[in-house]
């Protein structure tokens, strides 16, 4: 079976930069580190921050209800 595209960049990004390279970039990734932090982090340009960051993940937007409104949300007959 052939190895997905997702894969390959994957295995090049660890045999150029190494596992623990790709744990400390899906971090920053995760935590909203701006591309050109990365970039100038791994000496590459923001589009291939771009291009990993596409690659390796997906980016979740979640609404969170301030805690005031769900607490006026919970209560009961009122």
């Amino acid at each position: 079976m052939a190895e997905s595209r997702r894969a390959r960049i994957a295995r090049n990004f660890v045999a150029r930069y190494g596992r623990e390279r790709l744990r400390q970039l899906l971090v920053a990734l995760g935590s909203g580190e701006s591309g050109q932090e990365i970039a100038r982090a791994f000496g590459v340009s923001r589009e291939r921050v771009r291009q990993w960051k596409n690659a390796f993940g997906t980016v979740v937007t979640v609404y969170q209800i301030h805690p005031e409104i769900q607490t006026l949300l919970d209560e009961t007959g009122r």
